[in-house]
């Protein structure tokens, strides 16, 4: 597409979504502001809306869209929910935080500026420490630090994507294996409201957004994947039926039933591209959730081969050209 065509395409949007696509809260922060809440933007592409009297009891929900700036779907979902509630916002039950992520990557249309925003999470970056995205994510872990500090004990992070390939599951999500139980049964069950058919739990940090708020502030978090990537105005808005109901009765307080409980996968092992000379066993269109046997080769790396451990385990989020050190893919057993 042109960048003539691609301008029209934006233009055509409804406000709501362009206005949040370019982290523009203003009508949207003025509607809570005079419904009595406080509200704050602490920085480009964050709002948040807090009840004017603290309460111990009110949940905590962050929510992020667009960490990778090409994974535009879930950016109109929540354009749509955010401006619904705004026109009701006494209906408003948590404490809110929503965080547009790569800004300058959705701009351009392209995944990131420098290096992928969802590995800069952690405490020591290596060579991704001089990149762009570096900074962007000392933005975000400040911004998130404020918002959970003093929150109640129930505190929600729902990390929003689409996935850059197919997937046996088009919609699953990864929760970090160390949120307490009940919060965990608590997030699992929403995700099954919100259509999720497969869950990952995951017992190492990649560096990951909703890995550092489990870790770091007690959320149950999740990086929930919605289905497919799809350009900006052109996603089809129906694969996020399930997701906006539920997020719409989490962000009302409502009580919320029914949905099919997700499968349950755990992670078997993790795959770490050593160097360059890094290759993955099967080809590049290979589907999320393709099943291998015990003893297939996964992917060669020098001398380092990663063979299959278990009867069978399934290969997610398989990519050889992340840099060398990062994550190129996990495998994973079903357990439920």
């Amino acid at each position: 597409m042109s960048a003539e065509s691609s301008r029209k395409a934006f233009d055509a949007l409804p406000e709501a979504v362009r206005a949040l696509a370019r982290a523009d809260f203003g009508e949207v922060a003025a509607r809570f502001r005079a419904a009595g809440f406080t509200v704050g933007l602490p920085a480009k592409g964050i709002l948040t809306v807090k009840a004017a009297q603290a309460e111990a009891t009110r949940p905590a929900v962050l929510l992020s869209v667009g960490v990778h700036g090409d994974e535009t779907g879930p950016i109109e979902m929540v354009a749509h929910a955010l401006e619904a509630l705004s026109r009701t916002p006494a209906e408003l039950a948590v404490d809110l935080m929503l965080c547009v992520g790569s800004i300058d990557a959705i701009a351009v249309g392209k995944r990131f500026i420098d290096a992928d925003l969802n590995r800069m999470f952690r405490d020591q970056r290596g060579d991704l420490a001089g990149t762009f995205e570096a900074g962007r994510a000392d933005t975000i872990i400040a911004a998130t630090r404020d918002f959970f500090d003093g929150a109640g004990p129930r505190r929600w992070h729902l990390d929003l994507h689409t996935a850059i390939r197919g997937s046996r599951y088009p919609k699953f999500a990864i929760v970090p294996q160390l949120i307490a139980i009940d919060a965990r049964d608590a997030l699992i069950a929403w995700l099954g409201l919100a259509g999720i058919e497969a869950v990952i739990m995951n017992p190492a940090s990649a560096g990951t957004y909703s890995y550092w708020t489990a870790e770091r502030h007690g959320a149950a978090a999740s990086t929930v994947e919605l289905g497919r990537i799809g350009t900006l105005g052109q996603n089809d808005l129906s694969q996020f039926s399930e997701a906006s109901s539920a997020l719409a009765g989490l962000l009302r307080g409502l009580p919320q039933a029914g949905g099919t409980a997700p499968l349950v996968f755990d992670t078997a092992q993790s795959i770490t591209k050593l160097s360059d000379s890094f290759t993955m066993g099967f080809g590049r269109e290979t589907e999320n959730f393709t099943p291998l046997k015990k003893g297939e080769v996964i992917a060669t790396d020098g001398d380092t081969v990663y063979t299959v451990q278990h009867d069978e385990e399934y290969v997610v989020f398989p990519n050889p050209d992340v840099r060398v050190g990062l994550r190129a893919g996990i495998m994973v057993v079903r357990v439920k």
